[in-house]
């Protein structure tokens, strides 16, 4: 079920009914996991449409000034709306068992605080103070070129990214697409499929990989293959600040 109303009580309660256990193993043995139906088909028309209205935003890129792909996205500012505001809470403590496992396997002494907002105060003091979740904007044509979301020296190992609108209706293409490069191997590539309202949580830069001689590292960027037609929404939910 999603979420039934958007009070901050309400999301810790639906984010706590998933299987924390299986998302954990998912992450571990591809570096990305599928939540489904983490929002409802409502909550993701109102946040995509919020994307006209510039009072929610600090920022409006677009993506080929930059050579980041074609498309745009916009930066939220503080406050963040509620709801997305209430999934940053709440997704952080269970994602943090796992950056917290992963820091361990790979020999990183980097442990994360149990809730967010003390490991926002850790960014806020190192100079990132800008917030950093985003809604992505796709027309036909567009796409998002291979990339890791990474804003200053601090920076949380897994995000989030929720599918707003809906595959094969409102658009077609521009599936969710992950590497991993790996060690003397060749990269190997994850497509991962959406339906509206569905999330991926997924390693931002290195995970650990169980190897015959124990750990190793892999380097993971993620991005969105061409928009065939429609109209692709995406919010992403990254709890680092930038700076």
């Amino acid at each position: 079920m999603a979420i039934a109303d958007r009070t901050e009580q309400a999301v810790e309660t639906h984010v706590a009914a998933y299987d924390w256990q299986a998302i954990s193993d998912a992450l571990n043995g591809y570096g990305c996991a599928v939540m489904e139906k983490l929002l409802s088909a409502d909550d993701c028309r109102r946040i995509s449409a919020l994307y006209k209205d510039e009072q929610h935003f600090r920022s409006h890129i677009h993506m080929a000034r930059h050579g980041f792909g074609k498309g745009e996205y916009r930066y939220f500012k503080y406050p963040l709306p509620d709801l997305l505001g209430g999934l940053r809470t709440a997704l952080y403590p269970r994602l943090a068992d796992v950056a917290n496992q992963w820091n361990g396997r790979m020999g990183i002494e980097t442990r994360y605080p149990a809730e967010h907002r003390e490991f926002l105060r850790q960014c806020h003091d190192a100079g990132q103070t800008r917030p950093t979740p985003l809604l992505l904007q796709y027309v036909p044509g567009d796409f998002n070129c291979l990339h890791q979301d990474l804003y200053g020296d601090l920076a949380f190992p897994i995000q989030v990214a929720i599918l707003l609108s809906e595959p094969g209706k409102d658009f077609t293409g521009g599936e969710f697409v992950l590497t991993e490069q790996r060690p003397r191997m060749q990269s190997r590539v994850e497509v991962v499929p959406l339906r509206q309202g569905d999330a991926v949580a997924f390693a931002v830069h290195n995970r650990p990989v169980q190897g015959t001689k124990g750990n190793y590292r892999v380097n993971l960027r993620h991005g969105v293959s061409r928009v065939r037609s429609g109209l692709r929404h995406t919010v992403g939910i990254i709890f680092h600040d930038a700076r």
